[in-house]
């Protein structure tokens, strides 16, 4: 094993701990020291890799964002049709809140939390240069749906996938929702179904 092989590891480590973490005691009550704690390592170990609990926010944030786009677009890629993979979209994004809760807490405890160098909320941050790659794979499937002429020209692709990732992110603030995973996603893509063909 390599020294980089063992520090990826430490890091994915820590970043692991501080998902558990932020699951447990929120953005705001989360310290070094707790990670370390949950990670049972030393508070230096963890300010070895990473330089400050921002810094460590934002590889967890990045590590959140790649984790569940390697999830759905590995089921989006089985599906051969642009219906299929549209289904498929939905399907694993509604199945990854479900599996992944906890990602899914830390993700909002850091977006709605969490301010950059120069004080502004993350959420507010808008940056061109960095696009939401789940968007831009949902955009993709509509737009080429669109040109193979499986789907109508009726609607634009932004706003249906606006109206898409709403519906989705909405369950996920409702977690213990009366309506099971599989009846919420198959409503939708019954009614987006209806949108696009």
């Amino acid at each position: 094993m390599t020294d980089s092989f063992i520090a990826e590891a430490r890091r994915e480590q820590i970043i692991l701990a501080c998902i558990d973490t932020l699951e447990e005691v929120g953005y705001n009550n989360l310290s070094l020291t707790k990670v370390a704690k949950k990670a049972k390592i030393s508070t230096g170990l963890i300010s070895y890799h990473f330089n400050d609990k921002l810094y460590l926010m934002n590889r967890t944030l990045q590590f959140l964002v790649a984790k569940q786009h390697e999830f759905i677009s590995n089921r989006v890629l089985l599906a051969q049709s642009e219906i299929n993979k549209l289904e498929a979209f939905i399907e694993a994004h509604l199945a990854y809140q479900e599996t992944h809760y906890k990602n899914n807490i830390a993700l909002i405890e850091i977006v709605f939390n969490a301010r950059n160098e120069e004080n502004v909320p993350y959420y507010r941050i808008e940056d061109d240069e960095e696009e939401d790659a789940l968007r831009t794979m949902l955009l993709d499937i509509l737009k080429t749906g669109q040109q193979n002429g499986v789907f109508s020209d009726y609607f634009q692709t932004d706003t249906l996938a606006s109206f898409i990732l709403g519906a989705i992110e909405e369950r996920m603030l409702k977690a213990n929702s009366s309506i099971s995973i599989e009846n919420y996603s198959d409503e939708l893509i019954k009614m987006v179904k209806k949108l696009t063909v």
